[in-house]
């Protein structure tokens, strides 16, 4: 445990968010209910929350992208026809566990060895709902990459990278898209974006520590999900942070006073608010 530095690896960031589950779980009325993220987050995951300045009055964005993803996810499992879903840096993610899946959906989680380590050790016995696959690799060796999608075969997938594109450079990021879009079986892609304005903010904040952590804020392209087109992929739907957060009753405060004054800024000011951050539903162009 440490309190000069406590983020010393990108990983260490799940055990951060795992923490904001828990915390939203312990509400009366919580979004979502994750019993298994306090025993994953650990002390470590509050020592976390503690030495990075702001954390708790950030906890909103965290815990209003979990419950976007969750009723994506739900939506694509139970209407949407997906019989596979691959998270890809899953961390510590417990949707197979929490969610009401069906048991006929085949559900891949992919992250780095030590990861996948950590969470065996401490999920212990506890079964999932549907059939849970896990796998050791890390996706910025392009031959780990490229034997995971090997062993999806067919089916209709859905992949999931929730927390993932922003610690990444543009770079990896448009192989990670390109290597998705050449596997046919998948069908579509949820995944967080921020805009470059957002990572300005953030850099006053929590910059310097995810910096000393080797965790650094990367990809926020300026083009938004257009950025994603030459790759082979288009926006299916978008779903802005900040007023799904108002919705949710999970928002920063005075947010609907800012939602409202925002109605009298010109429309591409409104616009490039309302992009600062969301929850994407890519499919193939």
């Amino acid at each position: 445990m440490t309190t000069n530095q406590p983020i010393t690896h990108v990983s260490d960031t799940a055990l951060w968010v795992a923490m904001y589950r828990a915390l939203e779980s312990d509400r009366p009325d919580a979004l979502f209910k994750d019993p298994l993220a306090r025993r994953l987050a650990g002390e470590l995951g509050e020592s976390i929350l503690d030495g990075i300045p702001k954390a708790r009055a950030m906890a909103w964005p965290m815990i209003v992208r979990t419950a976007l993803l969750d009723e994506l996810v739900m939506r694509s499992v139970t209407e949407g026809g997906f019989d596979t879903v691959v998270n890809l840096a899953a961390g510590l993610d417990t949707r197979p566990y929490r969610l009401p899946i069906p048991s006929s959906v085949r559900w891949i989680e992919v992250d780095l060895p030590d990861m996948v380590e950590y969470k065996r050790a401490r999920l212990g016995d506890e079964k999932p709902v549907c059939a849970l696959e896990v796998i050791s690799a890390d996706l910025a060796n392009p031959a780990d990459r490229d034997a995971v999608l090997k062993r999806l075969g067919g089916g209709t997938v859905l992949v999931i990278t929730e927390g993932l594109l922003v610690y990444l450079d543009p770079s990896d990021v448009e192989k990670l898209a390109t290597a998705l879009h050449a596997h046919s079986p998948i069908k579509e892609w949820i995944l967080d974006l921020g805009s470059p304005r957002l990572l300005k903010m953030l850099e006053k904040t929590w910059g310097p520590t995810l910096r000393a952590g080797n965790a650094p804020f990367r990809f926020a392209p300026g083009e938004g999900t257009a950025f994603f087109v030459p790759m082979g992929w288009k926006e299916l739907e978008f779903r802005p942070l900040f007023e799904e957060s108002v919705r949710l009753n999970r928002s920063m405060r005075f947010a609907k006073f800012w939602l409202w004054l925002g109605r009298f800024s010109p429309q591409k000011r409104r616009e490039e608010f309302r992009r600062l951050s969301g929850v994407v539903r890519l499919g193939r162009a």
